[in-house]
């Protein structure tokens, strides 16, 4: 396991996890984590020694534990930008405790992400040629 680009790479999450609360607009915020889930899937096929799949499964739950996080520490304004989110998670259970609430959900979505990122991760392991090893 190459944990060193794991945690690298889930310093962009990080990052993210601070520009989604305010500075990128909800409607296009699935691009900005699309272009991260690729450019992460192409550095874990292009660095890891394999185990594509488990690399990009835990750098997705690293990157949930920073969004979890971020989200839970700056909730009202998050979900003051992302109407979308309020809505939905009014009409759940524990609805006047959205911190609660996403530290429940935080991990499920890192499970669910983490096999998306996973996958992103081993087919970009298909695709992209690996350096010469030096002899």
């Amino acid at each position: 396991m190459n944990w060193k680009i794991i945690f690298q790479l889930s310093l962009l999450g990080l990052v993210m996890a601070f520009a989604t609360i305010s500075l990128i607009p909800q409607k296009i915020e699935p691009v900005f984590w699309l272009v991260l889930v690729l450019l992460s899937a192409y550095i874990i096929a292009k660095r890891c020694p394999g185990k594509y799949f488990l690399h990009g499964f835990l750098l997705s739950l690293m990157n949930r534990v920073w969004i979890t996080g971020v989200h839970t520490l700056f909730s009202s304004t998050y979900l003051a930008n992302h109407p979308d989110m309020a809505q939905m998670s009014a009409s759940w259970p524990l609805a006047h405790h959205p911190r609660i609430q996403m530290l429940i959900t935080g991990p499920f979505f890192g499970v669910a992400f983490g096999i998306i990122m996973g996958l992103f991760a081993l087919i970009a392991s298909k695709l992209v040629k690996k350096p010469m090893a030096m002899s």
